[in-house]
């Protein structure tokens, strides 16, 4: 297994898959995009799976999360999901895409053994979306959360960042969407991972904020603490059930002390954190021909240094110097 220091065990795999994206959020990259990694950095199809089945066989990991950059830009997503699938015990897999790409691809995915997608999606209105992500893209977004509900991905849940000043009047107007349309909206407060490093705690829109604002329009009853485990969000019933809101506080209420996770990015390194500033190279160990046991061995020694926290209530944090897109969100 990968455990701790502090006891925590590691059973969600999060696989970044590129780190190139066809959306230049504000809040995650320059508009000119970045110095993409070398093709022959990048993992190959067969070291993916081969670093998954490792996880899974030997490491006791239960699920697996494929991220970016944007998933839907890998050439061989299908097929990784398909091989994955194939496992013993097979995993549970899911997906975070931009939703660009869904509207032709979801049905694939579910075929392959996908259980599900979350979709990033800001805004509903075209124009905010325009300027949040200097792409003019928000129809294919709306197209492809429908594709997924109507291949089967569910639940299909929907993250939303709120930027002060260009959507932080819309929480309400979001869920009221997202109720009517059977996804779950889960709000994210925006976290110091922009290549820029133009991050500022002051003026974020907070976890406190985003209630405040939805309670204007409906009732939230807060799930029991047994219901979220560990998962980042934390959730309210809304007007009674049966949908649900998710608010992932990472910044404001760090839910570290009950973290599952362990990352793989697009080149091969380990994080034990989203904000860790050490990598460890599993890379490194397949292409010198390293027999499972030993890219076992490592990558327990990388969780067993995990840190006891993000680090982001410290005021002299200093974020990853990969920004999110290189490392998967």
């Amino acid at each position: 297994m990968l455990i701790d220091t502090y006891g925590r065990v590691a059973t969600d795999l999060r696989v970044s898959l590129t780190d190139r994206c066809n959306l230049r959020c504000t809040y995650c990259m320059p508009e000119e995009g970045l110095q993409w990694l070398a093709k022959p950095d990048l993992l190959t199809d067969d070291e993916i799976v081969r670093l998954i089945g490792i996880a899974v066989t030997d490491l006791g990991v239960k699920e697996v999360r494929f991220t970016g950059g944007e998933p839907l830009l890998r050439p061989g997503l299908v097929g990784i999901v398909e091989r994955c699938a194939a496992l013993e015990p097979r995993p549970r897999m899911s997906l975070t895409t931009n939703g660009i790409g869904l509207r032709r691809t979801a049905t694939a995915l579910k075929a392959a053994g996908l259980d599900r997608v979350n979709v990033s999606l800001d805004t509903l209105r075209p124009e905010v979306f325009k300027t949040l992500t200097r792409r003019d893209r928000h129809k294919d977004v709306l197209e492809g959360l429908q594709a997924a509900r109507d291949a089967g991905l569910t639940p299909v849940k929907v993250n939303t960042v709120l930027m002060p000043g260009l959507n932080d009047d819309e929480a309400p107007d979001l869920l009221a969407w997202a109720v009517e349309n059977d996804y779950e909206l889960r709000f994210i407060e925006q976290m110091p991972l922009d290549a820029q490093h133009g991050w500022k705690r002051d003026g974020m829109i907070t976890a406190g904020d985003i209630l405040e604002s939805l309670r204007t329009r409906f009732t939230l009853d807060p799930e029991p603490d047994e219901a979220r485990g560990s998962a980042p969000a934390e959730r309210w019933i809304v007007d009674g059930g049966p949908h649900r809101v998710g608010v992932i506080a990472s910044v404001t209420r760090p839910f570290c002390r009950a973290c599952d996770r362990t990352r793989l990015t697009a080149d091969g390194q380990v994080r034990t954190c989203l904000f860790a500033r050490e990598e460890t190279d599993l890379r490194a160990a397949l292409r010198s021909d390293a027999p499972d046991e030993e890219v076992a061995r490592i990558w327990r020694l990388a969780m067993w240094g995990k840190k006891a926290g993000s680090g982001l209530d410290d005021p002299s944090f200093l974020q990853p110097e990969r920004p999110m897109s290189a490392i998967g969100g």
